[in-house]
């Protein structure tokens, strides 16, 4: 076997042919990654890592085989069902540990209905929505997988979502995606394995409190009255339950603000973005629906501007999950159809400069923001749709029209010069200008910013012990994913999840 890395493989090229030059003698081959490379828009090309196999031998495929526990103790109880939830569990019940897994929401089939609900009539279920349900936020919604994390276990989560029935393909893709229509077949699938395989779950179960004492969590209250004792509490709520940072600071679990960052959600025609990135070859079958990656820092003041979950041939979603806050967030399906491509442009928003000590600053900056959007909305004559400006207007600061949108809540016209706070508008003008220098056409009368991309990551950290992965304050509570401070995308949260896991076995 031999490892040919960055084959590169013209769009008039077949892999198959280099492979011919490189091993004449090869059988076959197996793909490890796969990129287009489009920095030269004249020149897109392929490029290729793959294993080359001669007759007779055989791929050597990882496997991923656990052995079983001996489980003498009250079962993990795992709260919350997006992806740290739902591998944490995997992760148990393959190892033949019971576990109890309690979801605020309903079940993918069912959730659906709620969404499609919000999104056509603003009529918002607060425990069944964009953020809340089985799959949680971005599992859900999109199905996107690139991540920045190095992590021994991506492998794993791949593996285990391609069993399920993800495509083949997320295994090798630098860009890796599923898809929101394959999303939603692929989570009842891992339902099903956990529920033959030890899970207990439990749908439409709101949390309450946690049980403490003497220092350590020793079980979960929810608001129907019911109770789950156990040694080990997983906390994998997502970025956006606020009423359980509430309940966990009023019991005095260590809680810190974090970092994160708040934007708009540009919109241009996928056409354009085609062109920008492929330039006569746009059209070309081998090259899909294109992308973009975009940064801009400023070295004085330190704030970074940069585009976030891109979404090719996708869709502007309203995402909040309070009646009077508008959030959006990006999705598109697995095929990436959609006329139009979005991303989120994001400004850094330090805490430590902005908020000291105060623990709830960006919590609060959040709320206050997708409040000011909802109400000028309203104020603009709307209900429930999605506060848009040209780009032309925000950067030459005045209210103009709405152009269509991809979003299925539609539209108003709004002037985010008078939302948006100076440390948001001023970085996000200077570094939108810079991007249409790399982008020429960034900034157009046909380019629309739609608002508040505000739930790119948690606002609040859980402290955790290193190595045990609990709560620094208290014992048997295991903070996860997104909502806990350490993850920031699918990937990463499902990859937490797991080594949240990994942690209760080794507790034993």
């Amino acid at each position: 076997m031999q490892v040919h890395k960055d084959i590169k493989v013209e769009l008039d090229e077949t892999l198959e042919e280099k492979l011919q030059l490189l091993s004449p003698d090869f059988s076959h081959y197996r793909i490890l990654k796969k990129s287009i490379d489009a920095r030269k828009r004249h020149a897109p090309h392929e490029v290729y890592t793959v294993e080359v196999y001669k007759k007779g031998e055989s791929e050597k495929l990882p496997k991923f085989e656990f052995k079983k526990q001996k489980w003498t103790k009250n079962p993990p109880v795992v709260i919350g069902s997006g992806p740290a939830g739902l591998f944490c569990a995997l992760r148990l019940v393959e190892q033949g540990i019971p576990c109890i897994l309690l979801e605020r929401g309903n079940p993918a089939e069912k959730r659906i209905f709620s969404i499609n609900k919000f999104w056509r009539y603003g009529v918002l279920d607060p425990n069944d929505n964009v953020c809340f349900g089985e799959g949680g936020a971005g599992f859900f919604s999109d199905g996107k997988l690139i991540t920045r994390i190095k992590s021994h276990h991506i492998p794993y989560v791949m593996d285990r979502l391609v069993q399920f029935g993800a495509p083949e393909e997320i295994r090798f893709l630098a860009n890796p995606h599923i898809g929101s229509d394959k999303i939603r077949r692929i989570i009842p699938q891992i339902r099903k394995f956990l529920t033959e395989h030890g899970c207990e779950i439990h749908f439409n179960t709101i949390f309450s409190e946690l049980v403490i004492k003497d220092g350590s969590v020793i079980g979960v209250q929810t608001q129907d009255g019911r109770e789950w004792r156990s040694e080990h509490i997983v906390l994998a709520t997502g970025h956006s339950s606020d009423e359980v940072f509430k309940d966990i600071f009023k019991k005095k679990i260590n809680i810190e603000g974090k970092s994160f960052a708040i934007g708009l959600r540009i919109e241009h025609s996928q056409n354009f973005i085609d062109r920008t990135q492929y330039g006569i070859y746009c059209e070309h079958p081998k090259l899909k629906a294109a992308n973009y990656k975009l940064a801009d820092h400023d070295k004085k003041s330190g704030v970074g501007v940069y585009s976030f979950c891109m979404c090719p041939g996708g869709y502007v979603l309203s995402s909040g999950t309070d009646p009077d806050g508008i959030v959006v967030n990006g999705m598109s399906n697995y095929n990436r159809n959609s006329p139009f491509a979005n991303a989120a442009i994001v400004v850094s928003v330090d805490h430590q400069k902005l908020f000291g000590k105060d623990v709830w600053g960006g919590l609060r900056l959040r709320k206050d923001l997708e409040l000011l959007c909802f109400e000028a909305v309203q104020a603009r004559g709307g209900t429930h749709q999605v506060p848009v400006q040209i780009t032309t207007d925000f950067i030459e600061g005045r209210l103009g029209n709405a152009l269509p949108t991809s979003s299925p809540s539609g539209a108003v016209a709004v002037d985010f010069n008078q939302i948006l706070p100076d440390l948001i508008s001023s970085p996000l003008k200077k570094s939108l200008k810079s991007f249409n220098k790399k982008i020429p056409g960034f900034i157009s009368t046909e380019s629309q910013l739609h608002g508040i991309e505000s739930r790119t990551s948690s606002p609040i950290r859980i402290p955790r012990n290193p190595q045990t992965l609990q709560s620094t304050s208290h014992k048997n509570l295991y903070p996860a994913g997104e909502g806990a401070g350490y993850a920031g995308g699918i990937t990463s949260a499902a990859v937490d999840g797991v080594r949240i896991a990994e942690a209760i076995v080794n507790s034993i």
